[in-house]
């Protein structure tokens, strides 16, 4: 796999509710750049409503993409999809008293993600005013066609065909390759609608070679920006769901 070793565990951990009030509060500019192009330091959610005012996403489109992301989480979750990718974890929660605010602890085990919101509505959805609104007007991101901000964990196990073919192991993917393509930073979610044409054609493929896709829901607006350029078929695109329903990172 690489410098000839055999199987490699990859893995990795995002604590973003640990990390983002640190980095909120110690992020520092480079001056130069900061006068030259200060888009560069744009918080995403600025970008996302960027990115729905210039390829024209409406509010109302994010809120029913928003719904369906949570639609196909809960039926994954009901069906068992996700069941034999997420190891029961024993965990130690903090709950807290509504009446008194007293703080306890008690052990529990986490076998599931539990942020989704089944009981969404597009009338709940519909109802929430948009973060910006009290400097845009024209805003349209909201908490419901947004992601929420989750702690998650993953690692994968990676090998040669060679060599799970030798282990008898029948691979879940095969990693065919990747590309690095750049946008504008106040449109910083689109980054798929130029990597996604540039990798398809160094593997020789074309769109309708694919049967599933799978594009970042931080935002609504970003798979909605994708699906509208490349022509992915929403039937084909995040079918269990995504970040909208589950958290981000």
């Amino acid at each position: 796999v690489h410098e000839g070793v055999p199987v490699v565990v990859a893995g990795g951990v995002e604590s973003i509710s640990l990390v983002q009030p640190v980095v909120a509060k110690t992020t520092e500019m480079e001056p130069s750049l900061a006068e030259s192009c200060p888009e560069l330091w744009m918080p995403m959610i600025d970008t996302a409503d960027v990115v729905g005012k210039r390829y024209s996403i409406s509010r109302e489109r994010q809120d029913e993409y928003a719904l369906e992301s949570q639609k196909r989480v809960a039926a994954a979750q009901a069906e068992g999809r996700f069941d034999a990718e997420i190891v029961p974890m024993e965990v130690e929660m903090v709950t807290k008293d509504k009446a008194t605010g007293e703080k306890s602890r008690m052990p529990y085990i986490v076998t599931k993600d539990e942020c989704n919101r089944p009981s969404t509505t597009l009338e709940s959805l519909s109802s929430l005013g948009a973060v910006r609104a009290d400097v845009d007007s024209d805003a349209t991101i909201t908490a419901g066609n947004a992601s929420q901000l989750s702690d998650g964990a993953s690692a994968c196990v990676i090998m040669s065909d060679a060599e799970a073919e030798r282990r008898g192991i029948e691979p879940l993917g095969i990693f065919k390759g990747f590309v690095v393509a750049g946008c504008a930073p106040d449109e910083m979610g689109i980054g798929p609608v130029f990597a996604v044409p540039r990798l398809l054609e160094r593997q020789g493929l074309v769109m309708e070679d694919i049967d599933l896709w799978e594009v970042n829901e931080a935002f609504a607006v970003v798979p909605l920006c994708a699906a509208d350029k490349l022509g992915i078929p929403f039937d084909k695109m995040n079918v269990s769901g995504g970040a909208i329903a589950v958290g981000h990172p």
